[in-house]
């Protein structure tokens, strides 16, 4: 019988101590995950929407003042697909199809952003926007949709990707 309660002894301490331990390893991870979780540095989805808007202004006044020297909105590596033509791959090809849209061009182009996404770290952006083109009588001459998509980099968002459509008729 001192067996039978010598073994029932150990396999109870076993059992124990494996439970035990169980309850440890599951207690610190929470404790981890939980110092992880507070190192992740809040998102402020509203102040992104306004340095966004920000940054749509800001381009807006470049390209309506024809002062397309140095567009910071774009990264030096972005694609943009414009309707109806092959997409212009790098800031310096997007700067100059810009450019050449303005020879003659007393349009004036604004921008609106409805919404942003984010992701969970800030470092990547999607906008989703409404633009509108007036011409120098203030005649709407195209209005759209558009999707953009940010990066930051130094500290700063830059456009990475970029799409518009028109909501216009087409002629």
């Amino acid at each position: 019988m001192n067996m039978i309660v010598m073994n029932n002894i150990t396999t109870k301490g076993v059992l124990s101590a494996t439970v035990l331990s169980l309850l440890i390893a599951c207690n610190s991870g929470n404790e981890n995950s939980g110092k992880a979780e507070a190192a992740t540095p809040a998102i402020d989805k509203e102040q992104i929407k306004k340095e966004i808007q920000t940054k749509e202004n800001d381009f807006a006044t470049l390209y309506n003042n024809a002062e397309l020297k140095d567009i910071g909105y774009y990264a030096d590596d972005a694609t943009s697909f414009y309707p109806n033509r092959a997409p212009l791959v790098g800031k310096d090809s997007i700067v100059s199809f810009l450019k050449s849209d303005l020879a003659g061009n007393t349009d004036k182009i604004s921008f609106q952003t409805n919404d942003v996404f984010v992701s969970d770290d800030g470092n990547q952006v999607v906008e989703v926007g409404y633009f509108k083109v007036m011409d120098s009588a203030n005649n709407l001459m195209n209005s759209g949709n558009y999707m953009s998509l940010f990066v930051k980099r130094n500290g700063k968002y830059v456009c990475l990707r970029d799409m518009s459509a028109s909501d216009m008729p087409r002629k």
